[in-house]
């Protein structure tokens, strides 16, 4: 059972894949299953609201899938995958930013930028050889 914000999503909405890790480990890698795969069908889930539920669709998409294989166990493995899961819909139950308000630059902002681009141009204008008299 894993619980986001005021939410509790059920075990039974859970999917788990158990698979042999990569990585460090030796001998034990080789012989358990410690790498943990947690599907989480979002579309069939009874777990949120149906505005709630809407929001995380279209922000994650109908299917989650997180993978976990960093500990050499298969249940803090379990773990990470699960707090992985619940961070993933914390992040994606936000409200979204405020909308930025286009603006444009003041006259003083265009007048200062065009005198900063003559003077520049005067500046490099001097550069040049002197001419030949």
């Amino acid at each position: 059972m894993i619980t986001v914000r005021h939410h509790v999503i059920p075990d039974a909405e859970l999917t788990w894949r158990f698979s042999r890790s990569s990585g460090p480990g030796g001998q034990h890698v080789n012989t358990t299953d410690t790498k943990v795969q947690l599907f989480f069908d979002l579309a069939g889930s009874d777990a949120f609201p149906d505005d709630v539920k809407q929001r995380l669709l279209t922000r994650l998409g109908p299917e989650l899938v997180v993978v976990a294989q960093e500990h050499r166990s298969q249940y803090l493995n379990r773990r990470a995958a699960e707090e992985r899961l619940a961070q993933r819909l914390e992040e994606a139950l936000k409200p979204p930013p405020p909308r930025r308000v286009p603006t444009k630059p003041s006259k003083g902002a265009k007048q200062r930028r065009l005198n900063h681009k003559k003077q520049r141009g005067a500046t490099k204008r001097l550069r040049g050889r002197p001419p030949l008299d």
